[in-house]
């Protein structure tokens, strides 16, 4: 299918290292098992992290097989728990040391540029960011799924830890796949 969304590498590598980091090499091996043979084809090989992968295959399935078979199909909580695992894989100590010279307020309108690098095609906006407080919108994200919303606002939480910001919460108040026009993230933090 021409039209299909798809993933930069970098947001799907992680994936293998959480598994095993958290459920251990039966835990990789048992996830393996479990996902589709393409997906399996993919995970088998070490991820480019510059290529383009199938959203759908790469992604929201594989997702889904963690929600299953290690969180009793809490999908919020394990695409969560993953999309905070992703942030400290993969921002690097040379970003680190960004967040320490970078406001909070820079780095998040920042974000959302990032965030259009790992999906295509997509739209994520910043709405509003100011000290304290950001709001922002996905428009465009064809094969959206809750899995989806969820890792990424995992990752902004995470992210914003690493940046030494505390009391920090992280809302999806509306989803397209609810048949909303966006989806929103509503962030606060100190």
């Amino acid at each position: 299918m021409a039209n299909s969304m798809e993933v930069k590498g970098s947001v799907i590598a992680s994936i293998p290292s959480f598994i095993e980091n958290k459920f251990g090499k039966e835990g990789l091996t048992k996830w393996l098992d479990h996902i589709s043979i393409d997906a399996r084809q993919i995970f088998s090989e070490k991820i480019k992290e510059d290529n383009w992968y199938p959203l759908t295959i790469s992604l929201t399935e594989p997702m889904a097989n963690i929600a299953h078979l290690f969180y009793n199909w809490d999908l919020k909580k394990a695409s969560w728990e993953l999309g905070r695992y992703s942030a400290d894989f993969s921002i690097s100590n040379l970003k680190k040391v960004f967040f320490k010279i970078g406001s909070t307020t820079f780095f998040l309108r920042k974000a959302a540029d990032f965030m259009n690098g790992y999906y295509r095609p997509a739209s994520i906006t910043p709405i509003s960011v100011v000290d304290g407080e950001g709001v922002f919108h996905i428009t465009k994200f064809d094969e959206i799924e809750k899995t989806i919303e969820f890792r990424i606002a995992g990752w902004i939480e995470r992210v914003l830890e690493i940046a030494k910001n505390k009391n920090i919460s992280v809302e999806v108040t509306q989803s397209l796949k609810d048949f909303k026009p966006y989806t929103e993230f509503f962030v606060t933090w100190e």
